[in-house]
């Protein structure tokens, strides 16, 4: 049985305390209302949906509300058909026919069910009857993109393929709206925090379009991908409910604000560039669609948002919400991730694994599950390393901290023959004979700085400064000899004659 991701749980337990009923938590989540339900249960009697107490974290809700199941998920039996059954479909052929055809030419094992709810799911149903949803003041808004051709990118200096964001509160359809080069999920988080600023105020329900920047599809299928947008939410304390997919009526407050900026703004308009454009729409979504008579209300955007809908907005936080992006990396056998073309390290015990990157706007934190691994200043360009050298193996990490010029500084603490070693091999392609010093001064650990300066002397006097030789001087002990044209220091004796060696030889010849 397939474990529910926490993402849903702590959702869950927000979207709970907005006050949503367990129909809507259970139609937007994508769950079924016996697990919410369920959940409810537990949430209320552990005292989780009371509004004055924070949020509880991942690891406590883990602990106390535990997993649940997901409803399982069977390919129908009628998928390897899929080919015929839409031939048979577009020669008119009834479902009764195409099922015997089926049984009888291919042998199809399957139920008449089966192919009746495949045929459904192939060709939906014509739309019926709706009925018109009306929105309190300040409780929803809707948000979606739009394209709008070309416009000049001054960053990149060419012509780019722009769309517009736009954001529409339901009761006074007064909007937001901005041109952007891309539908990225950093542009997404910026451009709702910026729309709630213009506005002042934040709605208790924003209804995204079925896109990979509103996380609709990784709201069912993947519940890492758009939990940026998740935790703005729950920072902001709007809900989040997303329309079905191919139901654009039923955010047909902002499609029609977006085909009414296509078709008035735009219609016949050049501009320098994306700024320039900018400008002049903020302009005239305020002083020309924010006056208009609104075809709905009949009344102004502007004013009926200024009278009535502005001070029922949830209040802005003290601080803006500054999280950009979540996404899954990977991590190399460099020890790195790769993020937006930039590289940060992460300790090697994690290397092979998959693990989550929150990405903001000053800073980058690597999780794995709900444990914080590492932190990161954020990159400002693409290329940058970001490396901590203990996420390194320790002999890896070694190798990078001794550089050339810190292999210098030991050299000199040992004595002046190892420096000029030291100095000699790093003269010619330090990069490449870096490491031959490493091993050098290496062998200060276990020979000492006194036999290792004899020996570097010894292999300067000749002309052999490469690591076998001073290896091989210390493995025969060579570095206790006294260089060939080096006066012989002899030990002092332990004791000396009272009376003058010479005495006695003296003596003997006289006897002789």
């Amino acid at each position: 049985m397939e474990r529910l991701h926490m993402n849903y749980l702590r959702d869950l337990v927000h979207r709970l305390r907005c006050g949503d009923s367990e129909r809507r938590v259970a139609r937007d989540l994508g769950l079924s209302r016996p697990t919410v339900r369920k959940y409810h249960r537990l949430a209320e009697q552990l005292g989780y949906l009371d509004p004055a107490t924070p949020l509880p974290e991942n690891t406590i809700l883990a602990a106390a509300l535990g997993p649940g199941p997901q409803p399982p998920r069977t390919v129908s039996t009628a998928e390897p058909y899929r080919d015929t059954i839409q031939r048979l479909l577009d020669q008119g052929i009834e479902m009764a026919a195409i099922y015997a055809r089926l049984r009888d030419d291919y042998a199809y094992s399957g139920s008449y069910s089966s192919i009746r709810r495949y045929v459904h799911h192939l060709c939906p149903q014509q739309p019926e009857g709706i009925v018109r949803v009306h929105a309190a003041p300040g409780e929803e808004a809707q948000v979606d993109f739009g394209p709008v051709g070309h416009l000049y990118d001054p960053a990149s200096g060419r012509l780019r393929t722009a769309y517009v964001f736009v954001a529409t509160l339901s009761f006074s359809r007064h909007q937001y709206a901005e041109f952007v080069f891309d539908q990225k999920t950093p542009t997404w988080i910026a451009l709702h925090r910026r729309a709630f600023e213009w506005w002042g105020g934040v709605p208790r329900r924003l209804v995204p379009d079925n896109l990979k920047a509103a996380v609709v599809q990784a709201v069912i299928d993947d519940p890492i991908l758009g939990e940026a947008y998740r935790r703005m939410a729950q920072h902001y304390g709007f809900v989040i409910s997303p329309t079905r997919p191919g139901t654009p009526q039923h955010k047909g407050k902002v499609e029609n604000g977006i085909r009414y900026i296509q078709r008035n703004f735009m219609a016949g308009q050049q501009f320098a560039d994306i700024l320039v454009a900018n400008q002049r729409l903020w302009v005239w979504v305020r002083e020309v669609a924010g006056a208009r008579r609104h075809g709905t209300t009949h009344q102004a955007p502007w004013r009926l948002f200024h009278d009535q809908e502005q001070a029922l907005l949830l209040p802005l936080p003290p601080d803006p919400f500054t999280l950009c992006e979540i996404k899954r990396v990977k991590v190399h056998p460099d020890c790195h991730v790769t993020i937006a073309g930039s590289f940060y390290s992460v300790p090697h015990a994690h290397v092979g694994q998959t693990l989550d990157a929150y990405i903001g706007e000053r800073v980058v934190q690597i999780f794995r599950g709900v444990d914080l691994i590492v932190t990161h200043e954020r990159a400002p360009t693409p290329g940058t390393w970001r490396t901590r050298l203990g996420d390194y193996p320790p002999d890896k990490a070694a190798y990078l901290e001794r550089t050339p010029g810190r292999c210098r500084q030991i050299a000199r603490g040992i004595g002046p023959a190892t420096t000029q070693v030291v100095v000699t091999l790093l003269a010619e392609r330090p990069l490449d004979r870096l490491r031959s010093v490493q091993a050098i001064l290496r062998l200060e650990e276990t020979v000492g700085a006194t036999r290792l300066e004899a020996a570097c002397a010894r292999a300067v006097y000749f002309g052999d400064v490469r690591y076998r030789r001073i290896k091989e001087i210390l493995n025969a002990a060579l570095d206790r000899e006294p260089l060939p044209d080096a006066p012989v220091a002899l030990p002092l004796p332990g004791f000396a004659f009272a009376r003058p060696t010479a005495e006695f030889f003296a003596s003997r010849q006289e006897d002789e």
